[in-house]
């Protein structure tokens, strides 16, 4: 990634050479900095906030509360992992994460998702069902509020930063459907495969 930048840069600074117009591409390359500045510190106090939020729900007790709750589900789609499995209450948290838009907050929470799930997993060198499960949730990130999108959308001074709910809602929805009914197909024709 570092390569691609720099050859993007190198060209942009090139063509504006051959172009007579690298004044123009130092200006656009100084107002991008300032726009990244004001983005990372509207990011900052949002995720703070919901960092916040989160400690403050895992020290109340709510993350074992939501735990209990989501434990029939998991049940369903983590067949392989212990009922009284840490695991299960980090999940919460993680699809609790990415449903208000955290996936910063989301990242440390499903890599010790991972790490539980990997002392649990009887087959060391392969993935288990519920790694794969989890990996599919995660990736495919059910948002309720994309909280750092509306963010990044009040650093760059859009007008309306919340219209963007209910679409990102939709399509988050479809696509952590989607996640789901994919793992849980490809764990029976695996094992079905394996059987074989």
């Amino acid at each position: 990634m570092n390569y691609i930048f720099f050859i993007l840069i190198a060209l942009s600074i090139i063509i504006g050479i051959f172009n007579n117009t690298i004044s123009d591409v130092v200006n656009s390359m100084l107002q991008a900095c300032d726009m990244a500045v004001k983005i990372s510190f509207s990011l900052i106090g949002i995720m703070a906030f919901w960092l916040g939020m989160m400690r403050i729900a895992e020290k109340s007790g709510l993350v074992k509360i939501l735990s209990r709750l989501l434990e029939p589900i998991a049940k369903i789609l983590f067949r392989d992992i212990k009922k009284d499995s840490p695991a299960i209450g980090d999940i919460s948290m993680s699809v609790a994460a990415n449903a208000l838009g955290l996936t910063n907050a989301a990242t440390p929470i499903g890599l010790k998702v991972m790490r539980e799930l990997q002392e649990e997993n009887s087959q060391k060198d392969s993935a288990s069902d519920s790694m794969c499960m989890f990996l599919a949730m995660n990736t495919a990130g059910f948002q309720l509020i994309p909280a750092t999108v509306i963010a990044v959308l009040v650093g760059v001074g859009a007008k309306n930063p919340s219209e963007i709910i209910l679409p990102t809602l939709i399509v988050t929805t479809l696509s952590f459907v989607i996640a789901i009914a994919a793992a849980m197909l490809l764990q029976k024709v695996w094992k079905r495969r394996n059987y074989d």
